[in-house]
C-alpha cells in the first residue's frame, strides 16, 4: 500500500504519503489564496522526500470537506485526475475526521473549521476516530449550549473563543493525519467514502441581481 493524502477544504494546502505502516513524507502550507499554486508543487516534494515516483501510488486520499468552494474543487480535482491516470481508487475523508484523528484530547470534544460569513463548520466526536453527529455549519453563538464544555479543535475554534473557551491543538488539517485515519479503516476492511466534495451551503460567488443576457444575433 502506497496512499498519497491530499486536503484543501481550509487555508491548509497539506499532502503526505503513507506506506500502510507509517507517514513517510508529508508537506503542509497555510494560504488561504493559493491552492491551485501550491498543491502540485507540494506533491512532488512529498514524492521526491520519499524517493518514489508518482506511479509508485496505490490509491488516493482526498479530504471532501466542509469548506469553501473554491479551495475544496482543487483538492478533489486533483484528486479525480491522479487516480485516472494512475488507474488507483480515490477515497474520501471527511476533512474534520481528519483534524480529529491529530487531535490529542481525552474523551468528548468538537471539531470546528473556519466557513467564513461568521460561521463555522463543526461536528461533535467521542474519540479522535470516532464522529457522533453529521457535519454542519452554523454561527458559534447558536450552538453554544451543544458544545459546553467540550474542548475544541480547528481554526474556527480558535476564532471564536466566546464559544470555544477550550480550544486546543490542531489548528489546521494535516494530510498525514488523513493518511492514518484512511490507512488504519482500510487495513480494518472499512470501505470509505466516494470523492465527492460535502457542501452545506451556496458558494460565496453569486450570480450579480441585474445580470443581463445578452443573447447572440
Amino acid at each position: 500500500m502506497l496512499l498519497l493524502a491530499l486536503d484543501t477544504a481550509t487555508p491548509a494546502v497539506t499532502v503526505a504519503l503513507h506506506d500502510g505502516s507509517s507517514v513517510v513524507a508529508a508537506s503542509s502550507q497555510v494560504d488561504a489564496r493559493r491552492h491551485g499554486e501550491l498543491l502540485l508543487p507540494a506533491v512532488d516534494r512529498v514524492l521526491a522526500e520519499a524517493g518514489v515516483r508518482l506511479d509508485a501510488v496505490t490509491g488516493i486520499v482526498v479530504g471532501v470537506g466542509p469548506g469553501p468552494y473554491t479551495g475544496l474543487r482543487v483538492g478533489l480535482m486533483t484528486a479525480d485526475t491522479f487516480g485516472l491516470a494512475l488507474g488507483v481508487p480515490v477515497h474520501g475523508l471527511c476533512t474534520l475526521d481528519g483534524l480529529a484523528y491529530g487531535a490529542e484530547v481525552d474523551g468528548p470534544f468538537v471539531v470546528a473549521t473556519d466557513a467564513r460569513r461568521k460561521e463555522v463548520y463543526w461536528a461533535r466526536y467521542e474519540d479522535p476516530r470516532t464522529r457522533v453527529t453529521e457535519p454542519a455549519v452554523d454561527r458559534p453563538a447558536d450552538i453554544a449550549e451543544q458544545v459546553a464544555g467540550l474542548p475544541a479543535v480547528g481554526a474556527g475554534a480558535v476564532l471564536y473563543p466566546d464559544t470555544f473557551p477550550d480550544a486546543r491543538a490542531p489548528e489546521n488539517v494535516s494530510a498525514a493525519a488523513l493518511a492514518s485515519l484512511a490507512a488504519e479503516k482500510l487495513a480494518a476492511g472499512e470501505e470509505l467514502d466516494a470523492p465527492r466534495p460535502l457542501y452545506l451551503r451556496r458558494p460565496d460567488a453569486q450570480v450579480p441581481k441585474n445580470y443581463k443576457v445578452v443573447t447572440p444575433k
